[in-house]
């Protein structure tokens, strides 16, 4: 019964789709079994006949007349070919022009993809990442005639862009679910039906368990799915789930620009690659956003122009490993050789041979605004060539901070992680960044608990954050995450106590060291890009430093260096010249000096 129900829809979908020949949609069929490619056999001809006798005379003279025979094979010869099928198939295409509108499928009208004006509400877990696909999936939307709410009380569409590195991630969406489940049975039967989706990592790591489990979620969109979203919405109001967790080897976004969320922001993301082809033990990301795939540079490179016209001051370019960047786009790029890696680390990938390399990227976007400070997150150690740490510390507008996950200090945990490095190589690394860029701010993750960990390698993590001293720390306990190499080849035998004891252990040594290391700022003068009042005091503003910092100054009227004689209040996207008096582990806090411009700031200010 299965069998014949999955031929029926087989033979539907591809005879509706054109008059396509039975050997054309039995060659679609090939990774069937034999008896479902003989039952498809007899079916297709069944289709065929009644796709003829449908679109010409009923009578069985003129199907076997000549013009219905030439009619047929013009139909045949324009329709689809088999690389049509294909979701992954990479097949040169030329690029629509802006006035083309795509075809809405055949079961819906182009007035049923509109938003018609409802309303979304969107929030946002887990990574900068999230943030940028936040943005790109409004894009989409706002295109389509839906508006922005930031009021969940009149959204008549939620959607949680969700995160599943971690399970306290996931469980702060289910916790939600619960919440708005209660707003859902409360809505008016006045007013539209609310609607609930979930976008991003979760949706693609559980599929369709969200649905069975909260029967109230109507739609999921997987990473590359966004531009689906519209489509997906029209089914959803037609009372049907919709999901659409497709993965695809070449969905970069690059044609869309992300819509900023928040107007007075002063610095924006900007996705350069999506995906990830590390595939280290613990890490659920190559399973939730893909293989590895770059944007083009120019793509790129123009979305940077345009929020430099906007007025932004910084970008942070991102990637789930941002500094193995590879644009392939073009044919000739192809003729670059492969990438050098740190010294000491290996890869549990083949050398990737071409394409346009991160530093070349660097490079490119460091000289569209020499007033746009410049970012990326998040790398790996691996990808640190001596070309990108001589950019970093030649161009006054790359920031000299590196964020370096280190995961363990221990050689035996990293080797179970498969994070391709010795710890000796790690630091050897750390020794040559600051050598190579002085004053560099070095930043890091660390896993605590992780499978096998014994006490000897959590002191010796101990021992490499004391050894480092890291300006800035990312830390946690290990969660095991289905479909991981840890999950299927490792016990998580850690006890969940002593994960926490250890986790609050690395916490503890990081604030202590990061305090040793904040404290030579104290009596510096740095500069800040301010990004608006403190959150803990009105008369306070707060901005950020070259190291990322956060820096907390009163709010007072000072002289503007690029106008002499004239008095300013610092406002959101200033640069201010900011003499630090005292730091801690997170924050420093200082004086404000003076207005400038980071042209400016190279001056006998900086101390």
């Amino acid at each position: 019964m299965f069998q014949k129900s999955w031929c029926v829809s087989f033979c539907y979908r591809f005879r509706t789709a054109s008059a396509m020949h039975p050997l054309q949609c039995v060659l679609q069929a090939q990774r069937l079994s034999a008896p479902l490619t003989s039952m498809c056999w007899v079916l297709l001809r069944t289709c065929r006949a009644h796709s003829v006798s449908s679109t010409s005379c009923p009578s069985p003279e003129e199907r076997r007349s000549e013009g219905v025979q030439k009619d047929f094979s013009s139909r045949l010869a324009t329709g689809p070919t088999f690389q049509h099928f294909l979701r992954s198939a990479s097949v040169p295409q030329e690029k629509p022009s802006s006035s083309e509108v795509e075809d809405p499928p055949p079961y819906l009208s182009a007035n049923e993809l509109l938003g018609r004006q409802r309303k979304v509400y969107l929030e946002t877990y887990g990574c900068q990442m999230n943030v940028n696909d936040t943005e790109i999936a409004w894009s989409i939307l706002q295109k389509s005639g839906y508006l922005r709410t930031s009021n969940l009380q009149e959204a008549d569409v939620i959607l949680l862009v969700t995160c599943s590195i971690r399970e306290k991630a996931e469980q702060a969406i289910w916790n939600r679910l619960h919440q708005l489940k209660v707003l859902k049975t409360k809505r008016p039967r006045s007013r539209v039906p609310l609607r609930i989706g979930i976008l991003g990592c979760m949706a693609e790591r559980l599929k369709g368990e969200i649905l069975n489990r909260e029967k109230m979620v109507d739609l999921l969109a997987g990473p590359d799915a966004y531009r689906d979203l519209p489509r997906l919405l029209a089914v959803v109001e037609s009372g049907q789930q919709a999901a659409n967790v497709l993965l695809s080897l070449d969905e970069t976004y690059a044609d869309i620009m992300p819509v900023q969320t928040s107007p007075s922001a002063t610095s924006a993301f900007v996705s350069i690659m999506r995906g990830c082809d590390n595939m280290c033990s613990y890490c659920i990301v190559p399973f939730t956003r893909g293989r590895e795939r770059s944007r083009p540079v120019a793509s790129i490179l123009d979305e940077v122009r345009k929020l430099s016209d906007q007025g932004l001051k910084e970008v942070t370019l991102l990637g789930q490993n941002v500094n193995s960047f590879r644009d392939n786009s073009e044919v000739h790029f192809s003729n670059a050789g492969s990438a050098s890696l740190s010294r000491g680390f290996t890869t549990n990938y083949k050398p990737k041979q071409g394409g346009l390399r991160f530093s070349h990227l660097l490079d490119q976007v460091s000289r569209i605004d020499p007033e746009m400070r410049i970012r990326f997150t998040s790398p790996h150690p691996k990808d640190f060539p001596d070309e990108v740490l001589q950019l970093i510390r030649e161009r006054h507008n790359i920031c000299k901070q590196i964020h370096l996950p280190a995961q363990s200090g221990s050689n035996r945990v990293l080797d179970a992680m498969r994070r391709g490095y010795s710890i000796e190589a790690y630091v050897a690394l750390v020794h040559h960044i600051r050598e190579s860029i002085p004053g560099v701010s070095l930043s890091s993750d660390f896993i605590a608990g992780f499978c096998g960990e014994t006490e000897d390698d959590h002191l010796q993590t101990v021992s490499l954050l004391r050894e480092v001293q890291y300006n800035t720390g990312f830390l946690f306990a290990y969660s095991m995450r289905q479909k991981t190499r840890a999950y299927h080849r490792l016990k998580d035998d850690v006890p969940k106590e002593v994960k926490l004891r250890r986790l609050e252990e690395l916490i503890a040594v990081f604030r202590e060291e990061a305090s040793k290391a904040n404290q030579t700022s104290v009596g510096c003068t740095q500069l800040v890009l301010v990004e608006g009042f403190s959150k803990r005091s009105t008369t306070d503003l707060c901005g950020r430093n070259d190291a990322n910092l956060k820096v907390i100054f009163p709010d007072a009227e000072v002289e503007d260096i690029t106008n002499p004689g004239l008095k300013v209040r610092a406002q959101p996207g200033d640069y201010v010249l900011v003499k630090i008096t005292s730091a801690s582990s997170q924050t420093l806090k200082g004086h404000i000096v003076c207005k400038t411009t980071m042209k400016d700031s190279s001056t006998s200010y900086l101390t």
